[in-house]
């Protein structure tokens, strides 16, 4: 062979190689990116053509697919929309949002679990089918915690103490995710940017993530656990409680609600202050105990730790290096401290539940096509912030709060209910957010709830955590426990 054919030879020889490594790269290395890609309309067409499988509570169907005549194969649509919306998500011609993201393996017939399912429909020439996500959820509670929060913006979040079952997840305000599930790309993409435009935010999960808030009086839940884990302190220990405390380095003062004095003299008990809310004596507190205690202590309630229920939970946070000023601030629920309902859910559960978080958990089965179970949800425990002892005395504070304190709206005849009020500031000149917390029956918890309504609701700067928020979880107390 001659010099040119030679050359030749090699030429097309790369020329061979450099394709078929291309095409290779193409159908393998870039399979997962192409197939994600929102402009690939194949994948839309075969994600629209499975059957997904339904998302349950208590035996109905809130999300499902039903066949219809068109390119698309099936359409989804959601029982109940807004009710269930921060939870369900909504399946989109274009993206994938909450548990239908979350559990899309199982709901679109792809996971591992449901590998025999898709193995029997390849040899029968079937049509493989997605399988079923039961949730935790209680649909009263759920009905209630809704009904109770009426038009105004804030959340709700409802616990089973003993297993971290989620029973109502209620953000407001919310959407229709059916209107997000239409075949049309033009109007779902209409409804998307006027949701997105909207300065209510209703996509956001205040209940889990979103800005989240800052807490206000309910933080003093964390510093009394401090006190009490720290051996120094019983809850009829005495307490500073001056009518005003001068912060060290500032000009700031922290005065009681109403500005008045704590009780008839310069000390109180910490059972007392906590009842009826004073701010010096944990502000007093806090700078005696320090930022790193009051951190740790928050820290083991789960305050910067990352939780899946499978939803993704946005870490609740403690202020990374407050001076003693700001220390006494964020006791008192202020500053830059912000959490989640959920996480002060979590407190009020660990008070509840002898001093352990059982972990939160949205799902409680998964099935196949076939109804068989794939897999279920364990009761498992998230931490141990404080001990039996000192769940025990604050459960015993907690209760004088709704009996004879600022939570008394909260009370239901016949029941101990065990909580604690809060009334944050939002910043400028909107008014305060309302806030509450709680579990009951206080000796034998079947629910612990965490409320908050922004700028106090309907009842604007009249709001208070009593008035706006305890009512409402009240409701869910006793929607949890008419079953």
């Amino acid at each position: 062979m001659n010099a040119p054919l030679r050359k030749l030879s090699i030429v097309v020889l790369v020329m061979f190689f450099a394709l078929m490594g291309g095409v290779t790269w193409v159908q393998y290395g870039q399979a997962g990116a192409l197939n994600d890609d929102p402009r690939n309309t194949r994948t839309v067409y075969r994600e629209y053509g499975r059957d997904r499988g339904p998302i349950v509570v208590a035996g109905q169907e809130i999300a499902s697919s039903t066949p219809v005549d068109s390119p698309f194969g099936f359409q989804r649509t959601y029982a109940d929309g807004p009710l269930y919306a921060h939870a369900t998500g909504y399946f989109s011609i274009f993206q994938m949002t909450g548990l239908e993201r979350a559990t899309n393996g199982v709901l679109s017939g792809t996971d591992d679990s449901l590998l025999w399912s898709r193995i029997r429909a390849l040899f029968t020439g079937s049509q493989q089918q997605g399988g079923s996500v039961e949730l935790t959820l209680d649909p009263a509670a759920q009905q209630a915690a809704w009904d109770a929060l009426g038009d105004q913006d804030g959340a709700v979040v409802a616990l089973d103490p003993a297993t971290g079952a989620i029973l109502a997840m209620v953000s407001k305000p919310s959407f229709d995710p059916n209107t997000l599930a239409s075949h049309s790309t033009d109007e779902v993409n209409e409804v998307y940017r006027n949701l997105q435009d909207d300065d209510g935010n209703p996509l956001s999960n205040r209940a889990i993530a979103g800005g989240q808030y800052a807490p206000g009086s309910v933080f003093k839940l964390i510093d009394v656990a401090m006190l009490l884990e720290s051996g120094e302190y019983e809850p009829d220990s005495q307490v500073p409680a001056p009518q005003q405390l001068e912060l060290p380095q500032t000009s700031h003062v922290i005065h009681n609600p109403g500005q008045g004095p704590c009780g008839d003299s310069d000390t109180v008990t910490l059972e007392y202050a906590l009842q009826v809310s004073c701010n010096t004596p944990f502000g007093t507190l806090a700078m005696e105990f320090g930022a790193d205690a009051l951190r740790e202590q928050a820290e083991a309630f789960g305050f910067g730790t990352e939780l899946d229920i499978p939803l993704q939970v946005t870490p609740s946070r403690f202020p990374a290096d407050p001076d003693e000023a700001q220390t006494a601030m964020t006791s008192i629920g202020q500053h830059d401290v912000r959490v989640t309902p959920l996480q002060m859910a979590m407190v009020s559960a660990a008070v509840a539940n002898d001093g352990v978080i059982m972990t939160p958990h949205l799902v409680a089965t998964e099935r196949g096509p076939t109804l068989q179970v794939t897999g279920t949800t364990e009761p498992s425990e998230f931490a141990e912030p404080i001990s039996a002892s000192t769940a025990a005395q604050m459960t015993d504070m907690m209760i004088t709060v709704v009996e004879d304190g600022t939570g008394t709206p909260a009370q239901i005849p016949g029941v101990d209910v065990a909580g604690k009020t809060g009334t944050a500031e939002s910043g400028g000149d909107a008014p305060q957010h309302a806030w509450f917390t709680s579990f009951a029956p206080a000796q034998d918890p079947q629910v612990a709830v965490a409320v908050v309504v922004e700028h106090g609701g309907a009842q604007g700067d009249q709001a208070s955590g009593a008035t706006a928020a305890a009512p409402i979880a009240r409701a869910v107390i006793e929607a949890v426990m008419a079953e």
